[in-house]
């Protein structure tokens, strides 16, 4: 049994196989998603919605990715190796 999930050998199927590729969609999309976490906090800041923001950014943005990529919302574009968010 494995603590971490989704599993590595699940999350390689997203990328061809390839964990230097993986590590790229995941780190790129985490920093896509704190990028916008980050714009969220400050346009939340003295309303109700400040903490549902607060309580979501409980999960780390890499947790985000790899699951992201798991259920098959984030890929990549073969030609540049960007992720792509559908």
């Amino acid at each position: 049994m494995s603590i971490v999930e989704p599993k590595i050998h699940e999350l390689l199927n997203e990328s061809e196989n390839d964990r230097f590729l993986l590590c790229a969609m995941a780190s790129q999309r985490a920093h896509d998603i704190t990028d916008m976490m980050r714009g969220q906090r400050n346009r939340a800041k003295g309303t109700d919605s400040a903490k549902d923001i607060a309580v979501a950014s409980n999960v780390k943005p890499l947790t985000i990715a790899f699951n992201e990529i798991h259920s098959g919302e984030i890929s990549y574009d073969p030609e540049t190796i960007d992720a792509i968010h559908h």
